[in-house]
């Protein structure tokens, strides 16, 4: 069964949160897939993974670069996993059809919209229907706190 874990976003944006994630997804070993809601988004988030640490490099491309297969993260804005991938973020609000090609599916959410709050319920309420482990880390002063699991 997949595991689900929601990451409401309170302190930090996501351009800051994500590549933090998907560095530890590929210190794991695993591959990535994120899918946002939009064009505009995945262009945006395709700039932020090149230049959001002076240090870093997070090895990414999108269908426009080729070699969809050999991305270690791929960004996209349909289901589509042609890098194999293990972990699926999902980004403002995107969604999938089925999380069972992964290991594990990210949602990450921004708490101080209320729309995106209300959609994130909605979706863990459905994946725990479907019987997902799911895991719920909420912003803190200090880092991330698990709040609920189901």
């Amino acid at each position: 069964m997949t595991e689900l874990l929601f990451y409401h976003l309170t302190r930090r944006r996501l351009e800051q949160v994500l590549p933090e994630l998907l560095e530890k997804t590929l210190q794991r070993g695993w591959r990535a897939v994120v899918k946002g809601g939009t064009p505009e988004r995945i262009d945006d988030l395709n700039n932020v993974l090149w230049t959001y640490g002076r240090a870093s490099f997070l090895p990414h491309g999108v269908k426009a670069d080729g070699f969809e297969d050999k991305q270690p993260i791929y960004l996209t804005t349909e289901d589509e996993r042609p890098n194999g991938a293990q972990v699926l973020f999902l980004v403002d609000g995107a969604d999938t059809a089925d999380v069972s090609v992964y290991d594990r599916v990210c949602d990450l959410f921004d708490g101080n919209d209320e729309d995106a709050v209300q959609a994130a319920r909605m979706r863990w309420k459905r994946a725990k229907d479907a019987g997902h482990k799911l895991t719920y880390w909420q912003q803190s002063e200090t880092g991330w706190v698990k709040k609920a699991e189901g």
